[in-house]
């Protein structure tokens, strides 16, 4: 199963958008995706929301609770 580091790593590169971008748009600060990407923290759970509604995906998709977004 893919963690939600890989996911939102491999939608970000997807859509071709900087960290920075996706920050910007989920409203956090661009040290938050990097420490997400990373490993070292994890997300709130209004912060999956937004990430899954700003990529189009499920909350499941995102937490590698399925393979299907």
């Amino acid at each position: 199963m893919r963690s939600f580091a890989i996911r939102v790593k491999e939608l970000r590169n997807e859509k071709g958008i900087t960290q920075k971008e996706l920050a910007e748009a989920v409203q956090v600060n661009q040290s938050m995706i990097t420490r997400w990407e990373k490993d070292e923290c994890e997300p709130t759970a209004s912060a999956i929301i937004k990430i899954a509604d700003y990529f189009n995906v499920s909350t499941d998709y995102l937490l590698g609770r399925n393979d299907f977004d």
